[in-house]
């Protein structure tokens, strides 16, 4: 009984947060495919979200209308189920680090080496944007410390501000501190100009103490300052051991094919070499040993031609990133890590 009020209170959740244009594209494209009536595949969201703790689009995201065996549904790791094993991995309690990207940036200082300064700073010092301004790149971010999902983020030219004009520029927006942009690896600027195309690997903190691999992915801007999926860009998986993309570029979204090549600049995804990589596994690992209270994290490192840097950490890093790029659900993976601490 308790797990049904829970998942009925995740359902009512999901409708609450439901993309409603999106569901009914969605909708569209998956009866085209799967020949079933509409009030056939409503009955099945339903019943799927109770079951398998998954939102409403991720029964489109994980092909659930083609794939109704029980085997094939209970691999994949869905909203629901995300959050109660975060909630175990990584409690409430130690988040901040990760929450606030001001905190994150300073407590993992040694795995930055681009300059940052917040709204705060900017209000109590006129001289604290002159550096940032200055920067060799030419480009600022501007972004919100608790911001997710890309969603606000602006990529702006530097020379268009003044103090002032900035302190106005992140007020108005609602965004709180601007970032140096990163300017990336030639190679990864050759594959995807548009925007920063990061690294995300996904480490865990075992019982040993020892940091383990659940997963790397490019993750690529299609004409987009942001590479985030949830913005209509692509992941693609990464050879753990030898740093190479050995599969094509996805999107979360059905109504769109995979990318083996990149669409824009026809630069091939698949058998790309990831520069630096091993530096840049390194340095996911190392920053994961740092916190002993967050033992699941999702690091997004950029690439530049000096070698690797972190951008963020992800407590709740994303699952699609996680498991739409190798068609596969990855659900019994994170479970043996919280299954010895309910």
């Amino acid at each position: 009984m308790k797990t049904f009020f829970r998942r009925f209170l995740y359902f009512g959740y999901y409708i609450k947060k439901l993309d409603y244009p999106k569901f009914k594209s969605q909708l569209k494209k998956a009866k085209e495919d799967s020949k079933k009536s509409t009030l056939s595949i409503y009955s099945d969201i339903l019943k799927s979200s109770f079951k398998y703790n998954i939102s409403i689009l991720e029964y489109f995201y994980f092909l659930f209308h083609l794939h109704p065996e029980h085997e094939y549904r209970n691999t994949y790791a869905g909203t629901g189920f995300m959050y109660d094993q975060i909630t175990i991995l990584n409690p409430k309690a130690g988040r901040d680090i990760l929450e606030d990207k001001i905190i994150f940036l300073k407590h993992y200082a040694k795995f930055v080496k681009h300059g940052y300064v917040s709204l705060k700073e900017l209000n109590e010092n006129k001289s604290s944007s002159e550096k940032i301004l200055s920067n060799k790149s030419g480009k600022i971010v501007l972004k919100n410390s608790f911001g997710q999902c890309g969603i606000g983020v602006e990529v702006r030219n530097s020379n268009e501000f003044t103090h002032e004009s900035l302190i106005a520029r992140l007020t108005e927006t609602g965004n709180d501190f601007v970032e140096e942009y990163v300017v990336q690896h030639d190679d990864l600027m050759k594959l995807s100009p548009s925007g920063l195309n990061t690294i995300r690997i996904i480490t865990e903190l075992n019982d040993n103490g020892k940091v383990d691999i659940l997963g790397c992915r490019l993750r690529i801007s299609i004409n987009s300052q942001v590479d985030n999926m949830a913005a209509g860009n692509i992941a693609a998986p990464i050879d753990p051991e030898t740093g190479i993309v050995n599969g094509p570029g996805v999107y979360s979204d059905i109504l769109k094919h995979d990318e083996e090549i990149h669409p824009v600049t026809n630069v091939k995804i698949v058998g790309f070499q990831v520069p630096f990589w091993k530096e840049t596994l390194n340095t996911a690992i190392e920053a994961a040993k740092i916190s002993q209270t967050n033992r699941s994290i999702g690091w997004d490192l950029a690439v530049t031609n000096n070698g690797p840097e972190l951008i963020e950490g992800n407590h709740d890093w994303c699952k699609l990133v996680w498991q739409l790029p190798i068609k596969k659900g990855m659900k019994q993976v994170l479970q043996k890590y919280t299954e010895q601490k309910i």
